[in-house]
């Protein structure tokens, strides 16, 4: 399924107008179906659904591991797409009570959540990155723009990557929605089996208080985002260990947290 349709346009550039193809992003509504039970619909870019599904029911605690996923279907439909996981059925029976508590109320503002005590997910204390430096941070940066091909064909997606801590990017990922992208690459490192602890996770986003959580669940002992953070994920970043770093660009960061588990190459006033 194309992730970009071409539009014919009216363009204003320097005072002269001119009709022209544009090409904008494409976002679909996509159902994730446990065990047949639709959980939430969201709005995503159509690809790498399986990471998204995989990475997104990690993300969000409804299993604790790849191996209680036991399959993932991708089914086209006319209003939508929905992608059909088959789980254990420990994860199921707390996912149906979490939806059982939900029962009756009108909405909420986080996905499966009924009460402030269930926004602060179970406290994980990561390990020390190790290997982490900043020269790292500067080769990932200066690489993570030729990988965001939807990006420079639109201009409306997100990108997340995580990378080995000498900066290469080891897996990238796109999307309509900031939090699709990093659960896709969250899922697409549980299917490849890949060591969280060996790399870090890139965003071209704000770092928010769920993207931080995210992080977190999956494992990444460091966290760099090239837009602002919110004091709630910084937060959330000091107490579970994870070095995290915003306002990444070029050679240019601010690190938040833990800044002891950050190798620099330069002095303290360059950095």
């Amino acid at each position: 399924m194309p992730t970009a349709r071409s539009r014919d346009v009216l363009r204003m550039r320097g005072g002269v107008l001119a009709e022209t193809a544009d090409m904008v992003v494409d976002e679909v509504p996509v159902a994730l179906v446990y065990n047949g039970l639709s959980h939430a619909v969201m709005m995503a870019t159509p690809a790498d659904l399986e990471d998204f599904a995989l990475g997104f029911s990690l993300s969000e605690g409804i299993i604790d591991s790849a191996a209680a996923c036991y399959g993932i279907e991708v089914e086209q439909g006319g209003q939508g797409i929905a992608v059909q996981l088959e789980i254990a059925s420990s994860a199921f029976v707390g996912l149906k009570e979490r939806r059982r508590v939900l029962a009756g109320r009108t909405g909420c503002g986080l996905c499966g959540v009924d009460s402030l005590e269930q926004v602060r997910r179970p406290e994980r204390v990561l390990a020390p990155a190790i290997g982490f430096h900043a020269a790292g941070v500067r080769a990932a940066l200066g690489a993570i723009g030729a990988e965001q091909q939807l990006t420079r064909l639109t201009g409306a997606a997100h990108a997340a990557a995580w990378c080995g801590m000498d900066g290469s990017l080891r897996i990238v990922r796109e999307d309509v929605g900031r939090h699709n992208a990093l659960d896709k690459v969250i899922g697409a490192m549980a299917r490849a089996k890949c060591s969280p602890e060996d790399g870090f996770f890139l965003i071209t986003s704000r770092v928010s208080f769920e993207m931080a959580q995210k992080a977190v669940m999956a494992g990444v002992p460091a966290l760099v985002g090239m837009s602002a953070p919110t004091l709630a994920a910084v937060e959330l970043a000091e107490k579970a260990g994870m070095t995290l770093l915003a306002f990444a660009r070029g050679r240019d960061f601010v690190c938040y947290t833990h800044p002891q588990h950050l190798g620099l190459d330069v002095t303290a006033s360059e950095a």
